[in-house]
């Protein structure tokens, strides 16, 4: 199992991206959770395999139509505690 710790800038507050994160998330079979930081941005925590992380990842450069994601910085590492499920935090 690998982990996911991510940071997402650009329009990406305001624009449905965390709920549309959890949907892409769940689709892909990915657990963890998505939240607004204070500064615009938005952080993403995802556990799955490396292949369900690319997947994740790319389509977070996507992101929902009114979204512009400019830049994500990400970064991985081995993990032993799954999460149960996709969440978004407040």
């Amino acid at each position: 199992m690998r982990e996911m710790a991510a940071i997402v800038r650009g329009r990406v507050q305001g624009v449905w991206f965390r709920g549309w994160t959890r949907e892409t998330a769940r689709a892909l079979g990915v657990t963890g959770w998505v939240r607004n930081l204070p500064d615009g941005a938005v952080e993403v925590l995802a556990h799955g395999t490396d292949e369900q992380l690319d997947r994740l990842e790319s389509h977070l450069w996507q992101g929902p139509p009114l979204a512009r994601v400019t830049t994500i910085e990400s970064r991985r590492a081995d993990t032993d505690t799954p999460l149960p499920d996709f969440s978004v935090r407040r």
